[in-house]
């Protein structure tokens, strides 16, 4: 979960503002969509993100460490939208540890970099991830 807690840190959301509305097309930028399979570079973690809802889910498929807090079926619930043309910001929620994060996706066809922040944008992450096939 500490994988999907710097997803949500890291799905970039740095704004720190209220709830966004999410919506069909919020999860797109520049014709590359966050929606899919993805694989952290550093080959420990494996996501699913999914709408659920008005909502983006991303969810935990495959972990390399349990031992490091994540779990498969680890479930970060996005609020996101569109910020400009290759970006997407919003809020997420971290379901097993109860934390809220300000969230900033660049995403591109096969790559994507998330940001996450909490304690008002005091503690960030950068995360990089490949599109799996």
């Amino acid at each position: 979960m500490q994988t999907l807690r710097v997803l949500a840190a890291t799905i970039i959301l740095a704004t720190g503002t209220g709830v966004l509305v999410a919506g069909a097309d919020a999860g797109a930028v520049s014709g590359a969509s966050i929606t899919g399979a993805w694989s952290r570079t550093d080959g420990s973690l494996r996501i699913a993100i999914e709408a659920c809802g008005e909502r983006f889910c991303a969810v935990n498929t495959w972990t390399k460490d349990p031992s490091n807090g994540e779990a498969v079926g680890d479930r970060l619930v996005m609020t996101l939208q569109p910020r400009d043309p290759v970006r997407l910001a919003g809020e997420a929620f971290d379901e097993k540890r109860g934390l809220k994060y300000t969230m900033l996706i660049s995403v591109g066809q096969d790559a994507m970099t998330t940001q996450g922040c909490v304690l008002a944008g005091i503690v960030c992450k950068t995360m990089n991830w490949t599109r799996l096939r």
